[in-house]
């Protein structure tokens, strides 16, 4: 029986993206698989592109890093990213749709390129993630500013690692957000203007670290 969605994706509209891999696998598994989807997604976020990652990173360096900055100040955008947290067997994306379309293209893309990568470096075939990814629209400020906070205590209230290293997990955007980052690729205004300053929004954030690990050992028991 065929799957359809239930939400319509539409233009400056904010939504909660997920996916997971097939049968709950690991499907990032080394740091550099990490960075590579990290970089996935930096890239097809935007429309029209020349190639596909996986050529431009096989071009000299010289001439990729030219083509990536034209491709930024040039290109328009599919999504715009808000936050992310790359999990071992899952990611969470908070994206705004700039163009009709934008952000089932965008996974797509997404998808289909860290999986050609994974399958061709561990000799595997067949799909890498669940079939339709996840989607919820974000439609006040406070569902914004708390999914926000889902996404990045994701790392540890999932106890992947502890408490004292979350602001560092490299594999989000928290670090970004709270300028521990060089990266500067998500539009994190979109949450930060609804705080005062960083410190606001940090405090917003760990004070919630204890409640989210319980959260999480609740939804386990419950799924047993």
């Amino acid at each position: 029986m065929a799957t359809f969605r239930k939400v319509v994706f539409a233009n400056d509209q904010i939504y909660h993206v997920f996916n997971r891999g097939v049968d709950r696998r690991s499907v990032f598994l080394t740091n550099w698989e990490y960075s590579r989807v990290i970089e996935t997604i930096k890239y097809y976020r935007f429309s029209d592109l020349p190639f596909r990652l996986s050529k431009l990173l096989n071009l000299p360096q010289a001439q990729r890093i030219k083509l990536l900055s034209d491709i930024q100040s040039d290109n328009e955008k599919l999504v715009e990213i808000i936050s992310f947290c790359i999990m071992p067997n899952h990611f969470h994306l908070m994206l705004k749709q700039l163009k009709e379309g934008g952000i089932s293209k965008f996974i797509s893309n997404l998808t289909n390129s860290y999986t050609k990568y994974f399958n061709t470096k561990h000799e595997r075939v067949g799909p890498l993630f669940e079939g339709i990814f996840k989607a919820v629209i974000v439609e006040t400020d406070e569902q914004l500013i708390h999914l926000s906070r889902y996404i990045h205590l994701n790392p540890v209230s999932s106890f992947i690692i502890q408490e004292k290293d979350l602001e560092n997990y490299p594999w989000s955007s928290l670090p970004e957000y709270l300028g521990k980052s060089e990266e500067n690729f998500c539009k994190k205004e979109t949450v930060m203007d609804l705080f005062k300053n960083i410190k606001d929004y940090k405090k917003f954030i760990m004070d919630q670290i204890s409640y989210a690990k319980e959260l999480e050992k609740i939804k386990h028991i419950a799924l047993e």
